[in-house]
């Protein structure tokens, strides 16, 4: 049998394990033409709705691997190997990305929710919006925010963003994916997708309670500064000093 004629059985034999697709159906991904979604049409304005963000390195960036005709034929079957993905390292680039929340309450008291400077929040007080913690490894499960949807009437909007805490500006070396699970229906993603090399935060969506109910927008706003840059692009109005994190 030729070479190419195993490879095609191969193949062949594996088809069951790739993702048919069907997958898709259970997720929302919000783009520069479909940049809206409705919790409160979807019946998913209620509960507890999880924001989760979650990145990984380009693979470009860490040297992936050449597929040069040599190779592919004295060892074929690498050839769909899928290329090994690791979090950053500090002999690729230090990043620490950062999930937070912009709020404003309808009684008008308006605040962060952020690891930097120990704000996280309430899940069961105003602001309704709690932190669960800080990774600065690139974990798989990343960072998560809870934003209880049953105080909803209380809630004005959000802003959920994305900063690179005192590291090198690298949006543009990471894959990141902001990922909303809300208690009915689909997952909402949202890709930090665009290129801005030099920007150190990223307004990634926002969600508002208008008069048809609870929306979200996909912002995906990358500014060169920290969150009172942010705050100047969407009118917050608070008052920033100089943030520090303890030592891990």
């Amino acid at each position: 049998m030729a070479v190419w004629d195993r490879i095609s059985s191969l193949w062949k034999g594996n088809e069951a394990q790739f993702d048919s697709g069907s997958a898709a159906t259970n997720s929302i991904e919000l783009t520069k033409r479909h940049p809206v979604v409705s919790l409160t049409k979807q019946g998913a304005d209620s509960g507890s709705l999880r924001v989760n963000l979650s990145w990984r390195m380009r693979t470009s960036d860490i040297g992936g691997r050449q597929k040069d005709s040599g190779s592919f034929l004295t060892r074929p079957l690498r050839f769909f190997q899928p290329d090994v993905v690791q979090a950053h390292t500090q002999g690729v680039v230090n990043v620490d990305l950062d999930l937070g929340c912009l709020y404003e309450l309808k009684d008008g008291a308006k605040g962060v929710v952020q690891p930097l400077g120990g704000f996280f929040g309430d899940m069961n007080a105003p602001p309704y919006v709690k932190l669960s913690g800080d990774d600065r490894f690139g974990a798989p499960s990343g960072e998560t925010i809870f934003i209880n949807l049953d105080h909803r009437e209380e809630i004005a909007r959000l802003l959920v963003f994305v900063y690179i805490y005192d590291q090198t500006p690298a949006f543009d070396r990471t894959h990141a994916v902001v990922t909303l699970y809300p208690s009915n229906g689909p997952r909402i993603e949202i890709e930090l997708d665009e290129r801005a090399p030099q920007a150190r935060s990223c307004a990634v969506l926002s969600i508002e309670n208008a008069k048809e109910g609870l929306v979200v927008r996909r912002e995906v706003k990358f500014v060169y500064g920290f969150q009172a840059e942010l705050d100047r692009l969407y009118g917050w109005g608070l008052q920033w000093g100089r943030g520090y994190k303890t030592k891990a």
